[in-house]
């Protein structure tokens, strides 16, 4: 039986760790039936970084409803609450993706996925990924390279350092923080290499995929209530992506936004400094009617 706790501290201490049979392979394979039309559909991408050799296509959620089991997956839930959760009220989907990589890809430049935001991280995890393999990675078939102490905010020469290359069947999953170089290894092989890719990252922060415009109010509220959460109907506290002053959610119940009235959606250490604040002017105004 995994523990969270021991693979969180895993993943924090190397900033990776491999999850073996994480799942059933006949979810994997459920999703790679479903997705094969859009892979076939799909245009390679344009740009060095994505890759002119690699398809990929988003909004999962609304492509598979397999694809819910691997978001809400409850180990992995587990773990980004405790490596994220750190440093922010709660967590947020920060995408899904499907990839094709296919032969004759390049190496993909290493990088750090946290890098989509600016600013001085130090301390603070921002990102956790986790990739599933829909696909045997192989070190042929471009299976994601790791370089471990890079997300220490150690030197790191990515072309002098040897990675990790992660070899790992359908059904296990690769976990990594924001904060590692990594990037998918060349494909020599003669055969594609798939994947789903989903992420999480802290509830403050612009996600990656637009969650809001992928899962509109017409799509979202067929999901569960964890799930229309973890895509951005839910408050950040204190108050942070409100609709009118109230909590998104309402947008799933087909309420109307005009009349509704804004309510507190604070910390408790929040609340309970307003609370005294307002106790405080209540009782100075009730000792002036007396006197």
């Amino acid at each position: 039986m995994h523990d969270p706790a021991r693979l969180a501290a895993m993943l924090l201490a190397d900033g990776y760790c491999i999850i073996e049979n994480a799942t059933d392979p006949h979810v994997i394979a459920s999703l790679e039936a479903e997705f094969a039309p859009r892979f076939e559909a799909t245009p390679f991408c344009e740009g060095g970084f994505y890759g002119a050799r690699t398809k990929r296509f988003g909004a999962l959620l609304r492509r598979s409803h397999h694809a819910a089991a691997l978001v809400q997956h409850r180990l992995i839930l587990a773990i980004a609450e405790t490596v994220l959760g750190r440093s922010c009220d709660r967590i947020q989907l920060n995408l899904t993706q499907a990839i094709e990589i296919h032969p004759g890809a390049l190496a993909q430049a290493p990088h750090r996925d946290q890098d989509l935001w600016g600013g001085d991280k130090t301390g603070i995890d921002y990102q956790l990924n986790v990739i599933w393999p829909i696909d045997p990675f192989t070190p042929d078939n471009g299976a994601t390279r790791l370089w471990p102490g890079s997300h220490r905010g150690e030197s790191v020469d990515p072309f002098a350092a040897a990675p990790i290359v992660a070899e790992i069947a359908p059904g296990s999953a690769l976990l990594f923080l924001g904060s590692i170089l990594h990037g998918a290894g060349a494909n020599v092989s003669d055969n594609v290499r798939r994947a789903v890719i989903v992420g999480y990252c802290l509830g403050w922060l612009r996600t990656f995929e637009n969650q809001y415009l992928v899962y509109p109010p017409e799509i979202a509220r067929d999901f569960d209530p964890e799930l229309a959460a973890l895509v951005g109907y839910a408050q950040h506290r204190p108050n942070l992506g409100n609709v009118e002053g109230q909590c998104p959610s309402v947008l799933l119940q087909g309420t109307a936004i005009d009349g509704l009235g804004a309510i507190d959606a604070l910390l408790p250490e929040q609340a309970e400094a307003i609370a005294e604040h307002v106790a405080t002017q209540e009782a100075a105004r009730a000792g002036l009617l007396g006197g």
